[in-house]
């Protein structure tokens, strides 16, 4: 059978071998399954001459194109080959295509899943680290637990109450005042403790946050003018990150307890405890802080390291 060159579709071979390529074909493949569309049944003899290509490279396209169900031979002595219909041909490779990749994507999420955990993730800039802190509340199914300033946690204030009403728990260390407790008064699955106690920023932390998710995810920013933070599902990380929050809690706890006896024995703020620990710049901070507070020069910090007393050796006594 004889096609008519004048046919829509056959006037641009060129264009119809590169699209065959790009669905798996060699370009000798292509050339040969368009030069049998044009006029078949046909020898490999007859397309090689037809078509202009070597013998042996139409007699190799021939048996691949028959492996992919595209070619199928019609009698024997010599050998003379039809192509598949085109439709049916494009339908398969279609439905075969489609199912290899649902199968490759799954298989590459699992591994995605997998690697994903030892990664961490730069978060730069503080539309960035916002964002982020919505995507950990958005995911939240069991907890949402976060250390920050009130003046950053203001802006997710409907999220974190989204978050409740699905039923995770919310745990905030806040660095505010008394008043601010009021704006995270939406349900029992909410919990806030102003940062020991007092709510008081020290050091960085009216700059600071720190979230964990779910046992499973953590961030931690520094927001500001050049806003940085990181986001990790490693668990070690975040295991500290859940373990530091965690301690805040207690800390909360006891100076809920025993504020007084803490602020006499350590001075407003823990002074003499962060007096030793601080970086300088952040002591200077933390003098203003305690000074504002106190309206007086703090006291140096107390405790040097006490000397362990030892026993005199005693005299020793000759025996008469």
């Amino acid at each position: 059978m004889q096609r008519d060159d004048s046919e829509p579709g056959l006037t641009h071979h060129g264009e119809q071998a590169e699209a065959l390529q790009q669905l798996g074909f060699t370009g000798y493949e292509a050339k040969v399954y368009l030069s049998l569309l044009r006029e078949f049944p046909a020898t490999a003899y007859e397309i090689s001459k037809r078509a202009g290509l070597p013998r042996a490279n139409v007699y190799n396209a021939l048996a691949t194109l028959e492996k992919k169900l595209a070619v199928q031979p019609v009698n024997e002595n010599p050998v003379r080959y039809v192509p598949v219909e085109p439709r049916q041909l494009l339908d398969r490779i279609q439905r075969e295509t489609a199912n290899r990749c649902d199968s490759l994507a799954e298989q590459l999420i699992a591994t995605k899943a997998v690697e994903a955990t030892e990664f961490v993730w730069t978060l730069s800039g503080n539309a960035h680290i916002h964002a982020k802190m919505d995507d950990l509340i958005e995911q939240a199914k069991v907890h949402v637990w976060i250390k920050a300033a009130h003046h950053l946690l203001r802006p997710h204030i409907e999220p974190l109450r989204q978050a409740a009403r699905r039923g995770a728990r919310i745990l905030i260390i806040l660095f505010g005042s008394p008043a601010d407790l009021v704006e995270y008064d939406f349900g029992g699955q909410v919990k806030v403790y102003l940062h020991e106690s007092s709510g008081a920023a020290v050091g960085l932390s009216d700059w600071l946050v720190t979230m964990t998710r779910d046992f499973e995810e953590a961030m931690t920013a520094t927001t500001g003018p050049k806003g940085y933070g990181v986001f990790t599902r490693s668990r070690p990380v975040v295991n500290m990150a859940e373990s530091l929050i965690r301690h805040e809690i207690y800390v909360a706890e006891i100076f809920a307890h025993f504020g007084k006896q803490l602020e006499s024995r350590f001075g407003p703020a823990l002074y003499s405890l962060r007096h030793q620990y601080l970086p300088a710049e952040q002591v200077r901070q933390l003098d203003a802080l305690v000074g504002m507070a106190t309206g007086a020069k703090p006291a140096e910090p107390a405790g040097k390291p006490v000397a362990r007393r030892t026993a005199a050796p005693r005299k020793r006594t000759q025996s008469r």
